[in-house]
């Protein structure tokens, strides 16, 4: 049973609008965040510095500060003090290397040390609390650094 041209043209269209359908319901359900998602910092508790492995961040006024090689500064800022995250109760830790976050809030003496598993969108509190960033989050965490300066 050979299907004519017109019937092989009917299925790819509607083959190709089910896939965009699909693909825009995927897209727009990646794009929210967990219900039980919190910012990290707050108005009460604001982000002043913050250090990822070598790479630093600071509040300085009127607007950020970062080391000179990372070119996306006030975007890597931004993502940094709007983080949000969602607690986690039980994990198995990642086997992959973490890495240091040392985070200094504004009014608190003493910087606390988190560490952040990149790849899985983990981190870890000082306390030993275990946080996931959503997937839309988690590429501005990550600084972009000049080719120069590596």
């Amino acid at each position: 049973m050979a299907l004519s041209r017109k019937k092989w043209n009917n299925i790819i269209i509607f083959a190709s609008i089910f896939m965009v359908a699909i693909l825009t319901l995927l897209d727009n359900e990646r794009e929210k965040l967990p219900d039980d998602a919190q910012p990290l910092f707050d108005d009460a508790a604001p982000l002043q510095q913050l250090q990822y492995d070598d790479f630093w961040l600071s509040e300085g006024g009127f607007s950020w500060q970062c080391e000179a090689s990372i070119l996306n500064c006030d975007e890597w800022a931004n993502a940094w003090s709007k983080v949000q995250i969602s607690p986690i109760e039980k994990l198995i830790p990642p086997e992959s290397t973490p890495h240091e976050l040392v985070i200094q809030i504004q009014d608190i003496a003493t910087p606390q040390l988190w560490l952040f598993y990149r790849q899985q969108g983990l981190l870890k509190s000082p306390s030993g609390n275990w946080y996931q960033i959503p997937p839309s989050l988690r590429a501005s965490l990550n600084p972009i650094i000049s080719a120069a300066s590596q």
